[in-house]
């Protein structure tokens, strides 16, 4: 690869309130070399995750921030154009951490091969992905769904709530999904399953959350936080579980975090809010993905991507998730494969 350019991504400041485009620099170095141990990939698709708001802050989290100056951490598929691991060979495709650029050089260690016949490419950033996970592991480990149970789910038609409701309905609960606007809620019941849609951006949420939910919400994966979760705080059966994934609705907040005020609501109703983060289930991913890509197979499970062309693309695509313009998935596509 000697004299090829590597454009990247990388934090230049740390935002205040939503990103914008000055936050972000746009360099070129030379395509690294894979040492001893390492691989070099070629980044197909990215995957763009509101938690990559949180990642840019500075200040103690589930993961270290991103250094200014440093690459953007992001998810990503990619293929093998370069080896020094006895594990991959060049053409094989890889999922991991690649970083917003065009070429990744990582250990192998770091990296999981994955098969393009099994499934899409972007499908592995979705539902065989990050998102995937955190809905198979919310839901099952966290939520306990139990046959019967009314599972409520925030931002239901993004990556990781569309999962949720689908799952939910293979185990025997009813799903219930808030999103925004008509297509999405159209989505959720004509296309994924769901038993009922609320569209939070043109209706009562408590009043139609107690037409759906009429016994009480046995399980609430909250995907955004704010209102919405004081509502369905509102509305909890007993021994009700909320899986706290996210709280897009704050991430962008230049004032302090607006915590619930029904929290009372758990100790009535003897409920639990846990939080989870994906990456404690690692060593399960395989029984994770093996499951879900049967439940795709049989038809029972549908992922859905919304695909944008271009690493230049990124600051504007980014902002995309916190307007809830994207359409399942966002996955940005470097290159074609």
């Amino acid at each position: 690869m000697s004299g090829a350019l590597n454009h990247q991504v990388r934090l230049a400041a740390r935002p205040v309130g939503l990103p914008k485009r000055s936050d972000w620099q746009f360099t070129e170095t030379p395509v690294p070399e894979p040492r001893d141990g390492e691989v070099l990939a070629k980044v197909l698709y990215l995957s763009l995750d509101p938690a990559m708001r949180g990642w840019m802050n500075e200040g103690k989290s589930y993961i270290a921030p991103i250094g200014i100056g440093e690459v953007m951490r992001a998810g990503g598929v990619g293929r093998v154009t370069a080896s020094k691991h006895p594990g991959f060979a060049v053409g094989d495709h890889v999922n991991g951490a690649l970083g917003a650029q065009e070429y990744a050089a990582l250990p192998g260690a770091q990296l999981t091969k994955i098969d393009p016949k099994i499934a899409p490419l972007p499908v592995f950033l979705n539902a065989l992905g990050m998102p995937g996970m955190t809905a198979y592991f919310g839901l099952l480990d966290v939520g306990e769904p139990k046959a019967g149970d009314t599972v409520v789910i925030s931002g239901a038609a993004g990556a990781v709530g569309a999962t949720v409701g689908q799952i939910a309905k293979i185990k025997g609960c009813r799903a219930v999904g808030i999103a925004g606007g008509p297509a999405k809620c159209r989505y959720l019941i004509d296309e994924l399953g769901f038993d009922a849609a609320i569209d939070y951006k043109a209706e009562d949420v408590r009043k139609s959350l107690r037409t759906h939910c009429q016994d009480g919400v046995n399980i609430y994966f909250d995907n955004v936080g704010g209102e919405i979760l004081d509502i369905v705080l509102a509305q909890l059966a007993r021994r009700a579980r909320i899986v706290l994934c996210g709280a897009i609705s704050q991430y962008n907040n230049t004032t302090p975090i607006k915590g619930p005020s029904n929290y009372l609501s758990l100790l009535v109703n003897r409920a639990r809010i846990e939080g989870m983060i994906v990456f404690d289930y690692a060593s399960r991913f395989p029984d994770a993905v093996r499951d879900i890509a049967g439940w795709m197979a049989a038809g029972k499970l549908k992922s859905r991507e919304d695909i944008v062309d271009g690493l230049q693309t990124f600051p504007e695509t980014l902002l995309k998730l916190f307007s809830g313009e994207n359409f399942g998935k966002l996955v940005l596509r470097v290159a074609e494969h």
